[in-house]
């Protein structure tokens, strides 16, 4: 089935009035397209491994709606038509205020990454999709099966990598790993299959629970072997007291540079004596300010690793 696309060019200070005005409208989900820099809050709430930085805000928003063929379009448009209007008449800068009108086909948005992710190797680790056949040649290699769906995380991201040798360098069997931004759940997978006995992974979007399981369940995983919760261990009383205090003898935490800095006091907390830290998701330019907050909190670097533009600090408490 096609859909009608309706795309409105509006400014960002106006974006929140015209966004309220559409559901009023009846118009159930819309698209925010705009270039406002995220907010420090907004940064400490994303356990993804992107750039902080992005283009300069021209004030421009692009709110896109869409309706099928088979709804009154013309009631609605002039609806959301009459809503601009009232909000031009209140003094708000509206922008071009004028309405784009497209099509589009009716497409299986969630699934529709796959034809991407294909099978790949973390030097003799075989990461790969649960939909595609596992090749004769590597029957008998290390093998995580992960479908990311909705959760950041296929091990293709080079911050994913840098954590995964890692862990593979530092685990010894029988470790317990508290995995801080867990996503998809490929890093507690990785330090199970190669040895840890449990692995507890915090994350804050709902979809990581749901990944994880999902994940954990295609790779063999029992439930007596690992945990996931939904929260913030920077500042959620409850996901703190669920991680305890020095339980850990690996953390690994691959996220954006500006969370590690309040998040990697409380993991020190976490680490048991002897314990290792292993963070990513920093750009190279942000290693300096993450190596010193690790070594505020009293922890020794022992590594820091490269690939690409990205990099991996690994440290430890004594």
């Amino acid at each position: 089935m096609r859909w009608n696309k309706y795309t409105l060019i509006t400014t960002t200070e106006a974006e929140d009035l015209i966004s309220s005005m559409m559901m009023d409208a009846g118009i159930e989900g819309i698209e925010i397209e705009d270039k406002v820099p995220l907010s420090e809050q907004d940064k400490s709430q994303m356990f993804v491994d992107i750039l902080p930085e992005g283009p300069a805000d021209d004030g421009v928003a692009r709110i896109s709606f869409y309706l099928e063929p088979e709804q009154d379009n013309a009631k609605i448009l002039a609806l959301v038509q009459q809503g601009l209007d009232e909000i031009r008449g209140w003094g708000v800068d509206v922008g071009a205020g004028t309405i784009e009108a497209s099509q589009t086909e009716d497409k299986d948005w969630i699934n529709n990454w796959k034809e991407y992710f294909h099978q790949f190797y973390v030097d003799d680790i075989l990461i790969k999709p649960s939909w595609e056949d596992l090749k004769p040649e590597d029957q008998g290699k290390l093998l995580i099966q992960i479908d990311p769906g909705t959760a950041f995380g296929t091990g293709m991201h080079e911050t994913t990598q840098l954590c995964i040798r890692q862990i593979r360098k530092y685990l010894t069997p029988g470790v317990r790993l508290l995995d801080v931004g867990t996503g998809s759940g490929i890093l507690s997978i990785a330090a199970l299959k190669l040895g840890a006995s449990y692995a507890l992974g915090t994350d804050l979007d709902p979809c990581a629970v749901t990944a994880v399981q999902e994940n954990m369940e295609v790779n063999g995983i029992g439930e007596e072997s690992y945990g996931v919760i939904l929260g913030n261990l920077i500042d959620d009383p409850q996901v703190q007291r669920e991680a305890g205090s020095e339980s850990w003898d690996l953390v690994t935490a691959n996220i954006l540079a500006e969370v590690l800095l309040p998040l990697t006091p409380v993991v020190a907390g976490c680490l048991k004596k002897g314990g290792v830290y292993i963070t990513s998701g920093i750009i190279e330019n942000k290693e300096q300010v993450v190596t010193e907050a690790i070594r505020a909190a009293g922890l020794e670097v022992l590594e820091v690793t490269r690939q690409g533009e990205w990099v991996s600090v690994t440290a430890r408490r004594n």
